[in-house]
């Protein structure tokens, strides 16, 4: 994803580029998936012809200690990191359209880990907000800074209390990747109700998983997945004013891959629908 040139709304290096003590982060915490996540997109930032290209996430991991060998053995960045790049470069892409037909609408990064999208994407005057668990956000602190346009908030999305914290009316652009579908359908209804009430128009990007995202998770990941869709379906069913604009599998795109290897397990993955349709970006408006 290529720099729009925006002015972004603030330096986000907090303390001149001194080094970070991660070294405390639980193995396979919340925190440590986020630091796996932000190794991918260094790792991918860091190829000749990249397709996400996050600087920001070179720079970050540089900058911390931490493990990140053993990381590096886990993920297997040769083959994982594109699919982490073809997701965010797909957000990236409708998060920029939408800004440069609001730039004054208000941004609302949910579950952002410990994405550098603020500081790549935001315009000068839209208010962005990143949400995240409180341990989350208290990792970001130690790596960016707020500004008058740029806010942190540790919360759980499904506190209805964080929610106080935004400006009223207006346009909004809701960001869920990786989110909703660790939360309940009731939590998500309730989560959406409440974002819809606050704002005058907006849009939600989230990806969703298919239907076997529950059953897989039953077997590998304790039942962490708590819903998934076979159309998105069933946003504008929990709440009638969102309704669904497009949607396109987050591998889309996968001949930008540079390297052959990946490129080839990519395009056979796409050519299964079953592998295809598991994950697949919704964007819906209201």
């Amino acid at each position: 994803m290529t720099d729009t040139g925006a002015q972004r709304p603030v330096d986000p290096v907090s303390g001149r580029g001194e080094k970070v003590d991660f070294t405390g982060v639980r193995w396979k915490s919340v925190e440590w998936t986020n630091l796996c996540l932000l190794y991918l997109r260094a790792c991918e930032s860091r190829l000749p012809q990249p397709i996400l290209g996050d600087q920001f996430a070179a720079r970050d991991v540089a900058r911390i200690e931490y493990d990140f060998k053993r990381i590096h053995r886990v993920v297997r960045p040769e083959i994982n990191q594109f699919m982490v790049a073809l997701r965010s470069a797909q957000f990236d892409t409708l998060i920029t359209d939408y800004l440069h037909r609001h730039p004054d609408a208000v941004v609302l990064h949910l579950g952002c880990g410990l994405h550098s999208r603020a500081f790549r994407l935001a315009t000068e005057n839209a208010p962005w907000f990143d949400v995240d668990l409180p341990n989350v956000i208290a990792l970001r602190r130690r790596l960016y800074s707020e500004s008058d346009t740029y806010r942190m908030v540790g919360s759980s999305v499904t506190d209805p209390g964080w929610i106080d914290q935004l400006p009223i009316g207006g346009p909004v652009l809701i960001v869920a990747e990786g989110l909703l579908m660790y939360l309940t359908p009731a939590e998500t209804a309730a989560l959406l109700h409440r974002l819809v009430d606050r704002f005058d128009t907006g849009e939600l990007l989230a990806d969703l998983l298919s239907k076997w995202g529950p059953r897989l998770s039953t077997v590998f990941t304790s039942g962490l997945i708590k819903w998934g869709t076979g159309d998105g379906v069933e946003i504008p069913q929990w709440d009638s004013r969102l309704h669904l604009i497009d949607d396109s599998p987050i591998m889309a795109g996968y001949e930008k891959i540079p390297t052959a290897t990946a490129r080839l397990l990519y395009r056979i993955q796409y050519g299964i629908p079953m592998i295809r349709n598991y994950d697949r970006l919704f964007r819906f408006a209201f």
